[in-house]
């Protein structure tokens, strides 16, 4: 019998343990085979909410945010790096050299929701690709525009809602039900919204979890 555990994905399209987090979330779910099944909804949250446009030197930033140091910085780096590649998430060498404003990205990926058809998945995993892989800007709207095509989103009606304020008070609400809700860090990992999972955890973390859940 196949259990469906709802997974509410709270995190930022800018956070490394994020996409480490998603990586080792559906390795487990692989791992259990037909035993589960997933209803994933990712949710916005943002790092860096007042991050003006063109963004943040990303050393700069951190040193500034959690007092880190070059070395700091670096070993950090690795470790990231490493935990990506048991994934399978591939961590551009020296490719994101900034930090930038993420709330338009989060505004597409609630109207990908909205349309269904697992395009908010392949949107999200497109802009942590983008962004961590490659070292591109997810607040450039161009690159919004390319990724939303890529992943058979109407590119015309994408460009009209970031040419707007299309979902802004949607994504506002959700980040503020979150943050109320006491999530103050992420990846946070919301099951049947009742269980947290917090931080990009080893598969057998998230393996364990849904068996549990599931049984």
């Amino acid at each position: 019998m196949t259990a469906t555990l709802k997974i509410d994905f709270v995190s930022d399209v800018s956070c490394p343990w994020c996409a480490i987090g998603l990586g080792a979330l559906e390795q487990a779910v692989e791992r259990l085979g037909g035993a589960v099944q997933v209803d994933l909804h990712f949710q916005p949250f943002e790092l860096n909410p007042q991050m003006p446009a063109g963004g943040q030197d990303i050393n700069e930033h951190l040193a500034e945010k959690y007092g880190s140091t070059h070395e700091q910085l670096e070993s950090t780096r690795e470790a990231i790096r490493q935990r990506g590649a048991d994934v399978g998430f591939v961590f551009g060498a020296g490719k994101r050299s900034r930090i930038y404003n993420t709330f338009d990205a989060h505004r597409l990926l609630h109207w990908a929701e909205l349309e269904g058809q697992g395009r908010q998945p392949a949107l999200k995993k497109a802009l942590f690709k983008a962004y961590f892989t490659d070292g591109e800007s997810p607040e450039s709207h161009a690159l919004l525009l390319r990724l939303a095509g890529e992943v058979g989103l109407d590119v015309a009606r994408a460009a009209e809602i970031l040419a707007s304020d299309t979902y802004a008070d949607e994504v506002r609400e959700r980040e503020q039900f979150y943050l109320q809700h006491g999530i103050r860090s992420v990846p946070a990992i919301i099951i049947n919204e009742q269980h947290l999972i917090s931080g990009g955890q080893p598969v057998e973390v998230f393996e364990q979890a849904l068996r549990q859940l599931a049984a």
